[in-house]
């Protein structure tokens, strides 16, 4: 497949929506963290709407998105097993093809790695996200100092 190939290769109307929907979904917890203060019980229906919003945002972001990504490449941009990756100037063709790459590397693993980092940078972004959520709402360590009358800074003799 060479480089003018991939501008022949239609969009993937499905795999943009479910990104967008995706990242639609996760940024709209941001004004509802900033809006709830921290500490105030759930009610039970608040509890269950959560719980099925979180449910749906893993749904796309770990099940739609990456199969919508296989889809994708299996189907429009032909990444198989036997497209074999040669890369640019052909630095990646393997022995078995008369290149000097000691193995060969098909279109479907570098798909199949690319599901994966799809999948590490929604956990990531989850990680981060439960992490903001915890520390919202509480203040930051002081870093002033006490001063004297003067305002001369105060220092405890050890």
């Amino acid at each position: 497949m060479s480089p003018l190939d991939l501008l022949k290769v239609p969009l993937n109307t499905e795999l943009i929506f479910s990104i967008i929907v995706t990242v639609v979904l996760t940024l709209a917890i941001v004004p509802i963290a900033k809006r709830r203060p921290p500490g105030k019980p759930l009610s039970w229906g608040e509890a269950m709407f959560a719980a099925a919003y979180i449910f749906m945002v893993f749904f796309m972001a770990y099940g739609v998105v990456p199969h919508q990504w296989l889809n994708h490449a299996d189907n429009n941009l032909r990444w198989r097993k036997d497209a074999v990756l040669f890369g640019p100037w052909d630095i990646l063709k393997p022995q078995a093809f008369g290149g000097k790459f000691p193995f060969t590397i098909s279109y479907q693993e570098v798909r199949d790695v690319i599901a994966v980092v799809i999948h590490v940078i929604f956990l990531g972004l989850q990680i981060w996200m439960w992490a903001w959520w915890q520390k919202r709402g509480k203040a930051k360590p002081s870093t002033e100092v006490v001063t004297s009358t003067y305002g001369r800074p105060l220092v405890r003799k050890g």
